[in-house]
């Protein structure tokens, strides 16, 4: 494929746009915890003209989505002064957003999307407990109205969507071009026929967050948890390494690892669809956000990342001309690729991506996150066992773990 071209974004300092603090990245923990420690990608080999090199690069990229799920991903193409001028624009909007747009663009996840404004106080449109998170997401049709986007961010939107669709169209297309390559097929196999398009985030999104720290009796109440255990749906997540420790990934030994930071350096992790669309061969970690080390726990965290969604009506299921799966069979031990077999195994039709997206709206809480007994967000135990508890297509199902 020909050399990736490095983010050029609007200016800065066009006319009409506001005088925009800078971001400064909180210090990091000085605590001793259980870090992760993942493989470390560098994109910019895929440009080598040495195939050895490119080719050891594929095999790296092999063993890091098949044993973590997770990865950091670095010289991408976006420099650290042009992220730190994202993050900036995104502590901006936290500064400056006003109780009318709040209102006015409240999101309603009942439409089983997350658009607009997310109060920090819980994740339903009516308000409960305070949990200190707030959310902007831009879904396609927010990309394409901007009244749809709060009044304080239209003389930024030029660079917000200068980001978004270099993510999209650069970052996560030659990231797709590393695991077509793993599955052994054409290098635009998962962007033709996997990935959405038709907006900077097809049918994605991308969000700016802000985790304010949150009182004692609170961080008491929820045992630390700020957003539960789970595997994102989609196709890739990038999202970007902050200086606060509070994203952890599950280990095979059954313990929750805080990822490291990295600074420029993405945060990749595989969804639910590029693992069925692997046979397994990809994994989707599951992971969460927790409350920070002590040393952090009066610091904000801000965090920008986008999610990319394979197309809505695709029909899940391994990608069947794929040398490798031809060759090795699917690896059904994976848990969302088991989760997939069971389910179809029951007589029932294969899901799009629309349809397995709703599946994984849980029926079950966790309000003891019991790690040790594996019960995560969407399981329950019964009679000893673990069992995910989905509903599909108007029916309950409950599968094994």
């Amino acid at each position: 494929m020909a050399p990736s071209a490095p983010f050029n974004p609007p200016s800065a300092n066009l006319p009409g746009k506001p005088f925009v603090p800078t971001w400064v990245p909180p210090p990091v923990t000085q605590q001793k915890e259980n870090f992760a420690e993942l493989s470390s990608i560098d994109l910019s080999l895929l440009d080598s003209d040495d195939p050895a090199v490119v080719d050891k690069l594929v095999q790296q990229v092999k063993v890091a989505i098949r044993d973590d799920g997770f990865l950091f991903l670095e010289n991408y193409g976006v420099s650290l002064e042009q992220l730190h001028r994202q993050f900036s624009i995104a502590q901006y909007l936290y500064h400056n957003i006003s109780e009318e747009d709040k209102q006015r663009l409240l999101f309603d996840p009942e439409t089983g999307v997350w658009s607009g404004y997310k109060h920090p106080y819980g994740f339903k449109r009516n308000r409960g407990p305070e949990d200190g998170i707030e959310q902007f997401n831009w879904y396609k049709p927010d990309w394409q109205d901007i009244n749809r986007v709060p009044t304080c961010l239209h003389p930024f939107m030029d660079e917000i969507e200068e980001f978004a669709n270099y993510l999209t169209k650069s970052v996560n297309r030659r990231l797709l071009t590393l695991f077509s390559r793993v599955l052994e097929l054409p290098d635009d196999y998962l962007w033709n026929n996997v990935q959405s398009h038709g907006s900077p985030t097809g049918e994605g999104y991308f969000r700016h967050a802000l985790f304010r720290p949150v009182q004692k009796k609170t961080q008491e109440a929820s045992k630390g948890l700020r957003m539960h255990g789970h595997t994102d749906f989609g196709l890739t997540t990038l999202l970007f390494s902050v200086p606060i420790s509070c994203l952890q990934i599950w280990g095979r030994d059954e313990q929750w690892y805080y990822v490291p930071y990295k600074p420029g350096a993405l945060v990749i992790n595989i969804g639910d669809t590029l693992e069925i669309v692997s046979g397994g061969h990809f994994k989707a970690t599951r992971h969460r956000v927790y409350k920070p080390p002590v040393d952090q726990l009066n610091e904000e965290r801000l965090s920008l990342v986008l999610f990319n969604s394979s197309v809505g009506d695709l029909r899940m299921g391994p990608a069947s001309e794929s040398p490798l799966i031809q060759r090795e069979g699917c690896i059904e031990e994976q848990g969302v690729y088991k989760e997939f077999k069971n389910l179809t195994s029951q007589g029932k039709l294969v899901p799009t991506n629309k349809q397995w997206r709703e599946i994984q709206i849980s029926t079950a809480t966790d309000p003891t996150d019991q790690v040790r007994n594996r019960v995560g967000a969407d399981q329950v135990l019964i009679d000893g066992k673990v069992m995910h508890q989905r509903e599909y297509m108007g029916v309950k199902v409950v599968l094994p773990v």
